[in-house]
Order: structure tokens, then sequence, then C-alpha cells
């Protein structure tokens, strides 16, 4: 692998790199590029695409329009009601 530049990627990170440094991340920056090179050398042809690596199907139930309660039922259990509204505790001043 060549060898690779960090300094331009350190100055968009703004971080000051020792040579030390330098040296060990332009060396992790090239095993990550082989590692790359090599996952783009497998023949993917006629894989089909997938999100993950089974299968996942949704347990919830389509929602389906039904009929709805009234207002005083709802209210039944509420502390504080006023206009068909359940009041609360202000919490934002």
């Amino acid at each position: 692998m060549e060898n690779i530049d960090v300094d331009p990627i350190a100055e968009l990170c703004r971080i000051a790199l020792a040579d030390e440094e330098r040296k060990t991340i332009a060396e992790q920056l090239n095993t990550m590029l082989a590692y790359m090179a090599q996952i783009k050398a497998v023949d993917v042809e006629g894989v089909e695409p997938m999100l993950h690596a089974s299968a996942i199907h949704s347990i919830l139930r389509d929602d389906q329009p039904g009929e709805s309660f009234p207002a005083e039922t709802a209210l039944l259990n509420a502390p504080e009601q006023k206009n068909n509204q359940i009041l609360v505790p202000r919490i934002v001043e």
C-alpha cells in the first residue's frame, strides 16, 4: 500500500499529531484500505442486497381505523379536566 499523508485529515479534524502518531494513524488507515480492497474483490454478482443478515418481520399489526370511545370515557380517570381535556401541571416556565 502507498503511504498516506495524514496531515490534511488531522487539519480537517483540527488535531495536532506527533510524528509517532502520524505514523501509527497512517498504518491504521492503510490497514483499513487494504481490508476495503479485500471486500471489494469479493464477487457479489447475483447476490440480492439486504439490510440485515436475517429476515426481519414486523410483529405489529396493521393499523385499522375503528370506533373511538367518547371523551367522557377517556376522562374518567383524569385527576383534573377542563373543556374535555386532561389538565396537567405546567413544566415549562
